[in-house]
């Protein structure tokens, strides 16, 4: 019923009205959702929560929302730096700004009043030598970070007046003059946020010029390469409104490093499905005349994978909605929505395009049948060319995995084996500003921070306790810890006095993983005393950036744990449903497993060995095992199907061979493709982007170049009549299919 239903829709959205109406349907709603709905840009959200049910860190941050009000806002340090040493006219044109800032506020800005403290004891807040000067500025908590960064522009534009040379422009190679650069939280939300804009549009363009040079290159034909881009730009048409509309009713949350991921994931797999299709549509032309007839056996014929492929997409990346970590969790909605759009017009919009232009769709190298070769030969009086049926690099794999598979499998198995080796090297991080380029504003003024000043102060831990008295001599049981470089005086809480906050500087930079892996032991220490003062060790919270960056690192961990599971699960449910057979279901998984793991492990030996990263972010393995597994499972399900529906006709071997050489070049195509798609993140200027975006790379082109073609059918050929197992249907076709082998040979 199924297939008949495929059929008839197939029939209908490629037919001679249906074609049609299936575009000027697309055409509707594109110009009625973009008419009613916002883009998706205009409801990024840039504050969104880092988790999404409460740990020890935003439990902390909550209760210092609440109990202290001069830590209400999102702070920014203005870092004074002149190499010379910071004269006495330097500091009087600071406190010239801090003065013009308080007679002429900034909405939303607190400064504090640097002018009226006297010169002698200004430069005793300066670092030892004098060079460095911390003017810390609060915004107003609620302020989204747009709005941050255009009050930090006022600031500048005030600085500029006052100032003989601007400081913000000052180079730190500079020593004639003073500079000056904003870190901080607010500093390094605002950079991050910049870095994503900045990238949002050169990623477009350069994704769309990426993906249109491989389509050239490939099918040498303008108009086919367009086919996929027009596909894809009207599904981003139809995505941008709905997810903008789930944005502005707060049913969804996203941001920019979401939306420039799945501009990538859109282009590069929605490119994948589009030439599934074309493909097949190509090859029928060459043995159809009636381009009616070969668009709806193309899409009999390619309707299923796609469809199959979308789905364990779709179905992966839902799975990420599980995940406590808010970057990851978010882009849940976004990137299934995205695929699941591109799906759906890859099963419709794509076929009526096709149909509607026919063969002229591959114009200057138009396919034809030998029929209409020859009268297109004696029409214009040229010599009539029989058409050779040239043996591609496809047909030569197909029998090397068909008659020396395991040679196949040992020599794949010890390449993917040797790079997987490599995966347990890897080293994390969860330093954002490390993810920086070194000449960002923020990260230039907190390198000058952490070598003028004790880098635990730029962000200091908070400690708070809710307790009757046990907490007294806690301070000075704190400042005995051998990380801990100094402690604040205890502050009591507004609304209730039980709640004691204290401020520590470590001895270490505070975004480190050697500091991160302090926050254990200080809560441990902290509990200890508490007990043994006979107060309740469950009423302590620990907060501050570190605290932050450890809580992401547990909650990354927890989140693989569940998430990584499940995808399998779930993809192991649908290849079960779709091929019958245990045994491929679990090589199939087994492959792109290995693939993951090799793609990690060669991913660290470019990024590592070849250009010196130290430590990549601890949530790309995770947010590259999505990518990797879900669409390297593509590849697998597109050509193990050609193998399936060749074995109802011929001997296993055969439909082997004939599998891998039917399906090798477009998969060999899209792979290029879909990995370019992912190497244009490495052109961007955050560091997170181009160690994700190599590795997936990496992953993908494994999974094209090694285990589609010679690791999957190889398998598959030693396996023989078990890879079906335990369908018995496909079983008896094989067994009848060897037995008349046997008999034709005698």
């Amino acid at each position: 019923m199924i297939r008949i239903w495929a059929k008839r829709y197939g029939a209908f959205v490629s037919g001679r009205k249906g074609r049609w109406i299936t575009l000027f349907t697309w055409i509707v709603l594109i110009l009625v959702l973009n008419g009613l709905l916002p883009q998706a840009n205009s409801q990024k959200n840039e504050r969104a929560n880092i988790f999404v049910q409460e740990t020890d860190s935003s439990k902390a941050n909550e209760i210092i929302d609440r109990e202290f009000s001069t830590n209400k806002g999102t702070p920014a340090l203005l870092t004074w730096y002149k190499a010379s040493r910071l004269s006495d006219a330097d500091l009087a044109s600071i406190q010239g700004l801090t003065k013009k800032l308080t007679d002429q506020p900034i909405k939303g800005t607190i400064v504090p009043p640097f002018h009226d403290i006297p010169l002698p004891v200004l430069k005793n807040q300066a670092s030892k030598d004098g060079t460095t000067l911390v003017l810390p500025i609060v915004f107003d908590k609620n302020l989204e970070t747009a709005e941050i960064s255009n009050r930090l522009g006022e600031l500048k534009k005030t600085a500029k007046s006052i100032f003989p040379k601007d400081p913000f422009t000052s180079s730190l190679k500079d020593e004639k003059n003073v500079l000056v650069r904003v870190t901080g939280p607010a500093g390094v939300t605002v950079d991050a946020t910049e870095l994503f804009s900045r990238g949002d549009l050169s990623l477009l363009f350069g994704t769309v010029t990426i993906v249109l040079l491989f389509l050239l290159i490939i099918y040498r034909s303008p108009i086919l390469a367009l086919i996929p881009l027009v596909g894809v730009g009207m599904a981003y048409m139809l995505i941008s409104p709905i997810l903008g509309w789930l944005g502005r009713d707060g049913i969804i949350e996203f941001d920019a490093q979401a939306i420039s991921i799945m501009t990538v994931l859109l282009f590069g797999a929605g490119t994948d499905y589009c030439l599934f299709i074309i493909a097949q549509f190509r090859k029928n032309l060459r043995e159809e005349e009636d381009k009616f007839t070969a668009i709806r056996r193309a899409f009999s014929l390619s309707s299923g994978a796609i469809f199959m492929s979308g789905l364990t997409v779709v179905v992966s990346l839902l799975v990420l909605l599980v995940a406590n970590y808010g970057s990851v969790h978010r882009f849940a909605i976004p990137f299934s929505l995205a695929i699941l759009i591109m799906m759906a017009a890859s099963l419709s919009l794509i076929p009526a395009l096709l149909s509607i232009l026919g063969r002229t769709s591959f114009y200057p190298f138009v396919p034809r049948t030998d029929e209409m070769a020859v009268k297109l030969a004696v029409k214009k009086g040229k010599e009539v060319k029989t058409r050779k049926n040239k043996a591609n690099l496809g047909v030569y794999v197909g029998k090397l995995v068909s008659f020396k598979p395991w040679r196949v499998m040992l020599t794949t198995l010890v390449i993917l084996g040797l790079f997987a080796l490599f995966s347990t090297k890897i080293e994390t991080t969860y330093d954002t500003l490390s993810s920086f380029p070194k000449d960002m504003p923020s990260r230039e003024g907190f390198d000058i921070l952490s070598k003028k000043f004790n880098p635990g102060e730029l962000a200091p831990i908070s400690v708070i306790v809710k307790g009757n008295g046990s907490e007294a001599n806690l301070k000075e049981k704190l400042e005995n810890l051998p990380f801990v470089a100094e402690v604040s005086n205890a502050v009591k809480g507004e609304k209730d006095p039980a709640f004691i906050k204290y401020e520590i500087g470590l001895k270490m930079n505070p975004y480190s993983n050697e500091a991160m892996a302090h926050i254990p032991e200080l809560k441990k220490e902290i509990q200890f005393y508490i007990k043994q003062s006979g107060g309740d060790e469950r009423n302590i919270w620990i907060g501050g950036m570190t605290a932050e960056q450890y809580d992401i690192s547990q909650t990354t961990k927890v989140d693989s744990s569940l998430v990584i599971p499940l995808i399998i699960g779930l993809i192991a449910i649908l290849l079960l449903l779709y091929l019958r057979s245990i045994t491929a279901t679990v090589y199939l998984i087994g492959t792109v497993l290995l693939s993951y793991f090799s793609a990690l492990g060669l991913g660290w030996i470019i990024l590592h060995y070849g250009f010196g990263v130290e430590a990549i972010q601890g949530f790309i393995p995770l947010y590259a095992f999505v990518f990797i597994v879900a669409l390297g499972e593509d590849y697998n399900i597109f050509m193990i199907s050609s193998i399936w529906r060749k074995s109802k006709e011929m001997p296993l071997k055969r439909a082997i061979k004939e599998g891998v050489s039917e399906t090798g070049g477009v998969i060999t195509s899209a792979g290029i493709i879909l990995a370019a798609t992912f190497t244009v993140l490495t052109t961007l200027p955050i560091q997170i982007l181009v160690h994700f975006g190599t590795i997936t790379a990496i992953g993908i082109l494994l999974d094209t170049f090694i285990v589609r073609p010679f690791l999957v059918p190889a398998l598959t050929s030693i396996f023989g009549q078990g890879a079906f197992w335990p369908s018995k249907k496909r079983m008896e076709a094989v067994r009848i299919f060897k037995d008349k082998e046997v008999i034709r040979n005698g």
